[in-house]
């Protein structure tokens, strides 16, 4: 299965940017993972913004 490239950076900004963590940091991930931490980041996005 490929894994479009375009996803696969958006994958990356989002997490560097919310966590700083390091590009090899997050591509030593599986997908799986990184959908999780992914989702986990918008979950908190999401209670910081209603609670503002």
């Amino acid at each position: 299965m490929t894994y479009a490239p375009s996803r696969l950076r958006e994958e990356l900004a989002y997490i560097a940017y919310h966590f700083h963590w390091q590009r090899e940091e997050i591509l030593d991930l599986t997908h799986g993972e990184r959908q999780e931490w992914v989702r986990e980041i918008a979950r908190i996005n999401t209670r910081v913004n209603e609670s503002g």
